[in-house]
Parts: structure tokens; sequence; C-alpha cells
């Protein structure tokens, strides 16, 4: 049986017993605050980046995993006579790809896999890797399933502030203000691994968010039982408990867990963001 490791970068904000138990490493994204660089998942937290967005009133930057980076962690296994497995966050929205691309050509026997998602939408994929190497499926098969099933991915989150869209130049001041005095709570979905946005719910946090996991997942038949993810930058406890009771009444899944978005994501969603990931038949 071919010996595959499977990686990933720190966007795919899986929690660290799933990552411990499917042998994953992630390739950290780096995240600048003022002038000082830290790495997702390594020495920063999404509320670190929120107390410094409060206090400056700036979003942090990030920056994809440089090609030298990625040939170092490649690299290592490669030299162990491993294939290796990669899996990046949507090419639409980074070049964490593309650069893993050009590390995989320096090193042989490396696999990039364009994701098209972000968060644990993409953290499906990398699940399922190692699944699939376990049964003792080859690279290629393995390769060739990721492909299929990253286009059956239903990825999308609702927003509660907007605040960090307009730092970040995605979103006009007025068009948060009369977002926010209409308590607006968009969804933003993930499409041919852009961003779009789907539909915008109103009301409280609590309500907004049970609204639109109902709207996600209620009443549907295409959608695949296996696993889903609530991936949240930072809900209260008591809505986290909610909403998987919630998907728990709505959908039979075999698998429902809860993730935290890491400081990449959370830099770009902002506090209060949850989203539900799973994958459709």
């Amino acid at each position: 049986m071919e010996k595959i490791k499977v990686t990933c970068d720190s966007t795919c904000d899986l929690t660290p017993e799933l990552y411990h138990s499917y042998d994953i490493e992630t390739v950290p994204i780096g995240v600048t605050l003022g002038e000082t660089l830290y790495y997702d998942g390594v020495d920063i937290t999404a509320q670190d980046l929120y107390d410094y967005a409060d206090r400056t009133g700036e979003l942090p930057k990030t920056s994809a995993v440089a090609p030298s980076r990625y040939m170092e962690v490649f690299g290592k296994y490669v030299e162990q006579g491993y294939s290796v497995i990669h899996i990046s966050l949507s090419s639409e929205i980074s070049s964490c790809y593309q650069n893993a691309c050009l590390a995989a050509e320096e090193v042989g026997a490396v696999y990039p896999i364009d994701s098209l998602s972000l968060s644990s939408g993409s953290g499906h994929l990398a699940l399922l890797a190692v699944e699939l190497a376990r049964q003792g499926k080859s690279v290629q098969e393995i390769v060739d399933t990721l492909n299929e099933r990253k286009e059956k991915l239903d990825v999308s989150f609702v927003l509660q502030h907007l605040d960090y869209m307009r730092m970040g130049g995605r979103c006009s001041g007025i068009a948060v203000l009369g977002a926010n005095l209409l308590k607006l709570r968009p969804e933003i979905r993930m499409q041919d691994g852009k961003m779009s946005v789907g539909t915008k719910y109103r009301g409280s946090m609590e309500r907004s968010i049970c609204d639109y996991v109902r709207g996600r997942l209620a009443e549907r038949d295409d959608i695949d039982p296996g696993r889903i993810f609530i991936t949240h930058s930072g809900v209260p406890a008591e809505i986290a408990e909610k909403v998987t009771a919630l998907v728990k009444e709505l959908q039979p899944f075999r698998e429902v867990i809860e993730t935290h978005a890491g400081s990449t994501i959370s830099s770009h969603c902002g506090p209060d963001c949850l989203g539900v990931l799973f994958f459709k038949k």
C-alpha cells in the first residue's frame, strides 16, 4: 500500500482532535498585526485580532504561505517515501494553491488540491483524503475523488457584523450603516471558489442564525447525511448548542461537529459568524 500523507492550509478550521486523530499536518498562513507577523493556529487567536481591530480600527493583514515553506513541509515527507496530498484554500481568494503547485513541481510526488472552498469546507476534503488513504486507495484515485467531491460541497455562513467587510474594503460605510439599522445579516455562499451574497436575514443574532440554518437544511433531500460541520468565529455557547440541536432535528447526519474558525477566516468575517458546511449527494 502506498505511503500517503495529507497536509492542508491552516484555513481548514478543523479541531485539534481531528488533526491529531487523522494525522494531518497544517501549514499556517501568516497574520500580521501592525508590524508583527504571527502564524494562524500557532501563536495568535481570533480574539487577539478582534482586540486589535477594536483598538486600531484596522484589520490584520493575512499572507499566503510561501513556496519555500511548502517545499519544507512537503520535502520532509517525500524524503520518507510518502506521496503528499495537500488541501489548499480556494485559488479564487488566495495564492496559496498556486504557491503549493510551485513547491510541488520542485519537490515531486506532491498533489495539491484546489478546494475551491474555505474553512471546514476544505476540512471536509482533508478528512475524506485520509479516509480514502486508510481504505487503501491509490494517490490518483484519491485525487480524482477529491476533485469530483469538491463540486458537491455546500459551504455558506451568515455574518453578524459588516464592519470587518468595511475595514477590508468589501463594503461601504453607508451600506454597513443601513444594514446595521435594519439588522440585516447577510448569508455568504461559496460558488465556483468565490464568495457571493445569498439570503439576507433579519433580527437578533440567535434568530438570524437559526433562520439561516433552517434555510440551508430544512426539507432538503439532496444532502449527504454523513458529516456536517458547524463552524463559527465565536458565537455564545448557548447559541452553538441550539444550532446543534436544530441541525439534528432537520437532517439525520451521522456526525455533527462543532469547530472554531481560525485567525485567517475570522479576520475576514469578524466575530459571531456561523456556517453549516456539508456535502450534497
